[in-house]
């Protein structure tokens, strides 16, 4: 990449961060573009050059967020640390918890996912996440830690139940300060299968 393709780039990094952090703090239909590219210190022109409009950004905003929280989330898996451990990590998150989270980028994303027109978010999903949470659970079973004879079937069924209910409007509207409670409860109810059957 020549030097200026790279600057060209920081200086997308920057506007998506910026308006990142905004989103997060006051949601974003309070954020305005003049507010976005203050925080960036770069012009409005320069933001409509990179994104052609407000909404094209809040998409390139998402889709930025949850790159950053995905890489975080391939470190703790690929991490030598205990399953447990893991677990742990992925409850308290910092960049998912309810408290960085604003509610309206949370139903953003959550609206998104279920209305299937970002084929992003879909395909984050069936590509990226699912494939690793299978490869978690191998791990955990491989050492004892999930009882083998769950089948990965049966893993995938309870993911999907709990995808399905999440992914309803009334639910997702109001869900955002369990998110904590729940994420234990899912980890947690698939680690307690744990009797070995006779």
């Amino acid at each position: 990449m020549d030097g200026f393709k790279r600057r060209s780039e920081l200086k997308k990094t920057s506007i998506l961060q910026a308006a990142l952090n905004l989103f997060m703090k006051y949601g974003i239909k309070k954020v305005s573009v003049a507010e976005i590219a203050k925080e960036a210190d770069v012009s409005q022109v320069t933001i409509y050059n990179y994104f052609g409009s407000k909404d094209k950004l809040v998409d390139e905003v998402i889709i930025f967020y949850m790159e950053d929280v995905w890489r975080e989330y391939e470190r703790i898996i690929n991490s030598d640390i205990d399953f447990t451990e893991k677990i742990t990590q992925f409850i308290f998150n910092k960049k998912t918890s309810a408290s960085s989270i604003h509610e309206e980028v949370y139903n953003y994303i959550m609206q998104e996912f279920t209305s299937g027109e970002n084929s992003y978010i879909e395909d984050f999903y069936t590509n990226k996440a699912l494939p690793e949470m299978i490869k978690l659970f191998n791990q955990a079973k491989e050492k004892g830690q999930i009882d083998r004879n769950i089948s990965n079937e049966a893993i995938l069924v309870y993911i999907q139940m709990f995808r399905e209910y999440l992914q309803k409007k009334e639910v997702y509207e109001h869900i955002l300060p369990l998110t904590e409670d729940l994420t234990m409860l899912f980890f947690y109810g698939i680690i307690g299968g744990r009797v070995e059957k006779k």
